[in-house]
């Protein structure tokens, strides 16, 4: 896939004023209670540098401060690596981001958890040029972004072991548009700000795997995760 360094609509050249360092980044990770070794610190202190200064003409996201975004989005992300550890996936899984947006939870969570292949899929070209932009200065490995809609992904990207999607669509809508994408045992982790109804993902063709809570600065979450019931289809 190919990187681009195109830039659209004069981005800013440098995010150094707004760029957190290292140590001020292991700082604030520890007092959150998540210990970063110097290459997470450096990377994510690189990515919420660009973002916050990005944000100021785009609107990626509504936090303002590295440090907002800390706390009540990047928690997610590594909250999120501990989650995909514990799942039985391949050696080498084959993911999707769908809506990638600013790269919330991606770009971080390849910085945690960089197995297999990642795929950041945003439709949108300006967030599709800062999220190239960021893959590439980060220097992620077997990270690519794809600027296409959904429902056109083809062979490079599918089938999936797992799919993401954060407020992408109303969870019921998510799935099932996005079980035909799902490779054999795949899984599908929906975010959420409470626990699942009862029977939730049944009339999609799923069954939930597993609900995992955690806490951010934004409040208590969960991740949802289902995997297609052979039996209901």
């Amino acid at each position: 896939m190919q990187r681009s360094h195109h830039q659209a609509g004069n981005p800013p050249q440098s995010a150094s004023h707004s760029e957190p360092n290292s140590r001020q980044l292991t700082e604030a990770a520890a007092a959150l209670g998540r210990s970063l070794d110097d290459d997470q610190a450096g990377k994510l202190a690189l990515y919420l540098g660009l973002l916050v200064e990005w944000n100021k003409r785009m609107n990626l996201v509504g936090a303002s401060s590295w440090r907002e975004v800390l706390s009540r989005l990047v928690m997610d992300s590594w909250h999120l690596a501990d989650h995909l550890a514990e799942l039985p996936l391949p050696a080498e899984p084959r993911s999707l981001d769908l809506g990638a947006g600013a790269g919330l939870p991606g770009i971080p969570l390849r910085i945690f958890w960089n197995s297999g292949e990642y795929r950041l899929v945003e439709i949108r070209e300006k967030r599709t040029i800062f999220l190239r932009v960021a893959v590439a200065k980060l220097d992620l490995p077997r990270t690519f972004v794809l600027r296409s809609r959904v429902e056109n992904l083809g062979a490079d990207a599918l089938p999936a072991d797992l799919v993401l999607g954060r407020a992408f669509k109303p969870w019921p809508e998510y799935l099932e548009l996005v079980r035909p994408m799902l490779a054999p045992g795949g899984f599908v982790v929906v975010f959420a700000n409470e626990a699942p109804p009862e029977g939730a993902g049944k009339d999609q063709g799923f069954r939930l795997d597993r609900v995992t809570p955690y806490t951010t600065g934004g409040g208590q979450r969960y991740f949802w995760t289902f995997t297609p019931d052979s039996a209901s289809r």
